[in-house]
């Protein structure tokens, strides 16, 4: 079955299995999510799933959005993502986290990292420092641009100083600790991308499930 959610991130903290050891986990506000459009291969030329999360006001919508939930006779949502299923859903469904994860399952995150804003290579790359005693003067700088005379250029890909941060990032393979359905949580064991209450998450079952 092809598992997926949306949700937030809302926190790390830990938890204790049965014989005491600790773990760390994230926890993450999850659904529910309404299902807003179903494509298949007669209409669309594949199997998908369109789903809404978040409640969002009408008046910030445009016609063509407002139509869908409309027509899916869902309340406006403020994300809306497709995932590939060949599940059968039916449009307005609502969906909850318990219905698609469960204890001991594992799962890839997607979204977007937290942003560090300009940053050196030092930071940016993990390179090295220069000396930083007996005159060096060459402390955290970017290093050799290449050759003089031949080339005479940078070569393309050279690890320069620039934005850091605030990019697409999946962490896969990440095993579920805890599913609450009455509180729409979840927990995973380790880090996911993003800031605490920030953008939204998406989570699928693991492409490396057999590793």
């Amino acid at each position: 079955m092809e598992k997926f959610m949306l949700g937030r991130k809302a926190g790390m903290t830990q938890l204790f299995t049965e014989d005491g050891t600790a773990v760390p986990v994230t926890v993450l506000e999850c659904g529910p999510v309404s299902v807003v459009q179903v494509k298949t291969v007669e209409n669309d030329g594949y199997t998908s799933v369109k789903v809404g999360y978040g409640e969002a006001k009408e008046k910030k919508l445009n016609k063509p959005a407002k139509g869908q939930f409309t027509k899916a006779g869902i309340s406006a949502k403020k994300f809306l993502r497709e995932f590939r299923t060949a599940e059968s859903f039916d449009v307005g469904q609502e969906i909850k986290v318990s219905d698609m994860f469960a204890v001991g399952d594992k799962v890839d995150i997607s979204g977007v990292s937290k942003g560090k804003g300009y940053a050196g290579v030092i930071k940016r790359y993990n390179q090295r420092t220069g000396p930083k005693t007996h005159g060096s003067m060459y402390h955290r700088r970017v290093g050799s641009m290449g050759a003089n005379t031949d080339p005479a250029r940078v070569f393309k890909g050279k690890k320069l100083p620039g934005h850091m941060g605030a990019v697409n990032v999946t962490v896969q393979n990440l095993e579920v600790v805890l599913v609450d359905g009455e509180r729409n949580i979840i927990a995973l064991k380790g880090a996911v991308p993003g800031p605490k209450g920030g953008g939204i998450l998406e989570i699928r079952n693991t492409v490396k499930s057999g590793r």
